[in-house]
């Protein structure tokens, strides 16, 4: 790693010690600043309601297609009466963020600190900053009915796979997620049926916990079939 880069909490949590020096003066430390973020996220999200995480890059501009379908998406949610959460960043997110906006509807964006590319955008109503990930990625999981699951990098296939990791395991209610974007997502969907079922990684029935959505309309009504469906919305 680039030693003049700006590090971030995450790096200095995780990073393996190597000096005798006593980080018992330093780690347990960290661990307030955890809980403090688990805190102001539990307080500031417990009242929010129903609401459906949307996901994707953060380096797609406005002029794109996916940048356009995600704004809409999130506003034909709203306009159903569901919150949007977001990563609270650029590109597919601030769509989201914008959608909601746009409908007047819940707009929450859950930033996280990054040296480069992570900006809050200005469509949230509620705006909550973390330094970690992994309390981040709590914040979608617990106050989420669905994921949608734009065109993203790293990033965004971090949040798709953790969700179905979940799911799979019963770790939490088998939600909806969709999968937004046929021609995006089929290389790797490809990969998943030809590679990993047959090596007997993963069973037939784990391709029924996503769906692979091309419209905002497929989408928003895919969501509210299984949210109800599953007794999450009446």
């Amino acid at each position: 790693m680039d030693q003049n880069k700006p590090r971030h909490e995450d790096f200095e949590l995780l990073q393996t010690p190597l000096t005798e020096e006593d980080f018992t003066n330093t780690d347990p430390w960290r661990v307030f600043r955890i809980l403090g973020e688990f805190v102001q996220g539990f307080d500031t999200l417990s009242k929010l309601g129903a609401a459906v995480a949307i996901f994707g890059s953060a380096r797609l501009p406005k002029e794109n297609r996916y940048w356009q379908e995600a704004a809409l998406t999130a506003e034909m949610l709203a306009r159903r009466g569901l919150s949007i959460i977001t990563g609270g960043g650029p590109g597919i997110m601030e769509a989201a963020n914008f959608g909601a906006s746009k409908e007047k509807g819940k707009s929450v964006g859950c930033n996280i600190e990054l040296p480069f590319e992570q900006k809050p955008n200005p469509h949230q109503d509620i705006s909550l900053s973390f330094h970690y990930f992994f309390v981040r990625k709590m914040m979608f999981v617990k106050y989420s009915l669905g994921f949608v699951i734009f065109p993203g990098g790293f990033g965004t296939l971090d949040e798709l796979f953790e969700a179905l990791t979940l799911t799979q395991t019963d770790k939490i209610a088998h939600f909806p997620i969709a999968l937004y974007g046929r021609e995006y997502w089929s290389g790797l969907l490809d990969w998943i049926r030809t590679v990993q079922l047959p090596a007997g990684c993963i069973s037939e029935s784990d391709f029924d916990l996503l769906k692979v959505t091309d419209s905002p309309d497929e989408t928003v009504d895919y969501i509210i079939t299984e949210c109800k469906a599953q007794g999450f919305l009446k």
